[in-house]
């Protein structure tokens, strides 16, 4: 269970990331209910530090405190990111040693992949600099599409406001969905969101088909994840050859449909395993991937877990 947070900063500080961090973590909710932390803001030098916009800010305390952490944030920096100090790289390496959370926020991604956090394992970062990261640290598994990525302890995300969905989700595993839910609520933030950034990294452009428009064909979808929802039959449905629905999806949504198809019940599983007590199998088949191999195999690609142990830690009491 997460108490003690720590973020570093470096100047310059990023001020949005930063700021979301210390939201998340930092102050204490409205709702006293939910998990209040230790929180500080550390830095291997002491004294104000210039941010991203300007402003100065002054740590809390040193790279000292991460030796007792139980969650570790790393923000980033504007490209070209500087290599980290031989003095962070050996405080990461004893938090990840000694089994503690460690999060880099967008470009945070490169100091934890040189400190060698990253090896072998599957991160992200922002869209913009994901093959810069994937071609530095080539033992480094680089999913550009990913708004966030955890894998074991250690989890990255994607740019700016992605932070969000990532903090969300470390208050989701610790304390479960429906604190997480009133945490976002409170911050005017939707707990979950749909897609990857391919949807962010480039203007999505609409369809001009006449026929259905494909809003209306995703809600219907959404609606009937337990129908036939391949290519063909959403194709045919929306009034379409498939080679032209392929385009018009991809370019609207900025995912194709399978992988569109693959997420939405990825998501009404988390759903139904969440608040329903129905057994693995019937959710495998209500959210339409039909067999529990199939939805244990997505599910655990998906989001690093089996469905049963994220029944365990989410299910709504």
């Amino acid at each position: 269970m997460t108490v003690d947070v720590a973020v570093v900063v470096a100047e310059p500080v990023p001020a949005f990331e930063l700021g979301i961090a210390s939201e998340i973590f930092g102050l204490r909710r409205v709702d006293p209910a939910l998990p209040s932390y230790r929180y500080e803001v550390c830095a291997e030098t002491p004294g104000p530090l210039r941010t991203s916009t300007g402003f100065l800010m002054t740590p809390t305390a040193g790279l000292d405190h991460l030796d007792h952490a139980d969650l570790i944030i790393v923000t980033g920096a504007g490209p070209p990111v500087p290599p980290p100090s031989a003095g962070l790289v050996a405080a990461l390496r004893r938090a990840g040693e000694r089994g503690a959370t460690i999060a880099a926020l967008c470009t945070g991604a490169f100091t934890l992949a040189a400190a060698g956090l990253l090896d072998g394992r599957t991160a992200t970062t922002h869209w913009a600099y994901a093959d810069d990261l994937a071609t530095r640290y080539p033992s480094v598994t680089v999913d550009a599409d990913r708004i966030y990525a955890v894998d074991g302890k250690i989890a990255t995300s994607a740019g700016a406001s992605a932070a969000i969905d990532l903090c969300l989700h470390l208050i989701r595993r610790d304390h479960g969905a429906d604190v997480a839910n009133r945490v976002a609520r409170e911050m005017v933030v939707p707990a979950h969101r749909s897609g990857g950034q391919a949807q962010f990294s480039r203007r999505p452009v609409t369809p001009a088909d006449p026929g259905p428009t494909l809003a209306g064909l995703l809600d219907w979808a959404a609606d009937h994840l337990d129908a036939d929802l391949s290519v063909t039959a959403l194709a045919a449905r929306a009034a379409m050859s498939p080679r032209t629905f392929i385009r018009h999806f991809t370019a609207a949504t900025g995912a194709t449909p399978a992988a569109w198809v693959r997420e939405q019940r990825v998501r009404r599983a988390e759903q139904l395993l969440e608040r329903a007590d129905a057994t693995i199998a019937a959710v495998a088949r209500r959210c339409g991937f039909g067999s529990l191999d199939t939805l244990q195999r997505h599910f655990r690609r998906a989001r690093g877990v089996s469905p049963e142990a994220y029944r365990t830690a989410f299910r709504t009491r």
